[in-house]
């Protein structure tokens, strides 16, 4: 299923019908009430669009803007200029194969996006420089957390500065200068590029879930041993893992979600320290507590959990070692306030 998030179906919805945003969510929250519950906003969203007589998506293969890429759309082309290079990740499989990933966050003239390269395609970008124009053909978008994601695997192209494409001046600064410093009091449900600098004050279990080696989608157990891929069959998993954590800033606290990437920038642990704890809870709850008392700062996304009717964090990115000064100051303390507050915090975690 190709994945739009409610917040862009909501404006494409105001431009092409126009029909205000408030009447539009309206709509969506009446839809919710009449079904109650069997259907997530997202997919209200879609009804509603269908009442409108809008199609929402109007390509969903082939030659797309960063902008119009979404979770689910397969076979896509797209160009863009590269921003940052993200070194190639091995990691051992638990069945002893050997596996490897790299990234490249990549913008056009429209946005900007994480293209994400695995297996012999890691390679590539070692020969790929900043400001260089690369061309990804026949790529699948997953979504990472609320983020849709262009990934490559062995069937996919890389072309690096393909003659005839011109990108010309990208959308990357306007996209960073989007994300909002905020408290967690002031948070509210589809707030999409929050950043918070909080505090972590507890902690839960690191789940580890089941995932094809190949596509990265989650698979279904079959028998005892085997699982299933819908795309590749029966496979040897790999493991993916999640955190859950309470964050407080000192005006309210919430649920923040860590997955994979995060949890090891979090706990300062390379993909392969993780999944080898994966069995060891001593181990893994030692880990978990050492981030007590920790203050990060995240960025990401607010969601609504349903079924527990409470907002979530979903975390997109993490600065596990901020200067608490410098940040506090970044939001209005001033330089004389600063020690006092700070020495606050450290009571606070004895």
């Amino acid at each position: 299923m190709i994945r739009m998030p409610v917040e862009k179906i909501i404006e494409k919805l105001k431009q092409a019908s126009g029909v205000s945003e408030e009447e539009i969510r309206g709509r969506i929250r009446a839809k919710l009430d009449e079904l109650a519950g069997l259907i997530s906003e997202e997919g209200a969203a879609h009804i509603i669009a269908n009442d409108l007589g809008i199609k929402l998506f109007d390509q969903t293969t082939g030659r797309l803007k960063i902008t119009n890429i979404l979770a689910g759309m397969r076979a896509v082309e797209m160009v863009g200029k590269v921003q940052t290079i993200y070194p190639v990740n091995e990691f051992t499989r638990k069945d002893g194969a050997k596996g490897k990933v790299a990234s490249l966050w990549v913008a056009d003239d429209t946005a900007s996006m994480r293209v994400t390269l695995w297996g012999e395609q890691a390679d590539n970008v070692l020969t790929v420089k900043e400001g260089d124009t690369v061309k990804v053909v026949g790529a699948y978008v997953k979504d990472n957390n609320g983020r849709a994601e262009l990934q490559l695997n062995d069937k996919s192209e890389l072309v690096v500065n393909p003659e005839g494409e011109d990108v010309g001046e990208v959308k990357t600064q306007a996209v960073r200068a989007a994300v909002t410093r905020t408290k967690i009091v002031d948070l509210s449900e589809g707030m999409s590029r929050v950043e918070l600098l909080a505090t972590i004050v507890q902690t839960f279990d690191i789940r580890f879930f089941e995932m094809c080696p190949d596509c990265k989608k989650r698979v279904r157990q079959r028998g005892e041993d085997s699982f299933v891929c819908d795309e590749h069959g029966t496979v040897k998993p790999y493991y993916s893992y999640v955190l859950n954590a309470f964050l407080d800033d000192g005006s309210d606290a919430i649920r923040a979600v860590f997955w994979a990437n995060q949890v090891q920038s979090l706990l300062g642990k390379e993909d392969e320290a993780v999944q080898g704890m994966r069995e060891d809870s001593e181990k893994l709850e030692e880990l978990k507590q050492s981030v007590l008392g920790k203050i990060v700062k995240v960025g990401g996304a607010v969601k609504k959990n349903q079924m527990f009717d409470r907002l979530e964090f979903n975390v997109f990115e993490i600065d596990a070692n901020p200067d608490p000064v410098k940040e506090l100051e970044v939001m209005g303390v001033s330089k004389q306030e600063v020690p006092s507050i700070m020495d606050l915090k450290g009571e606070s975690n004895e």
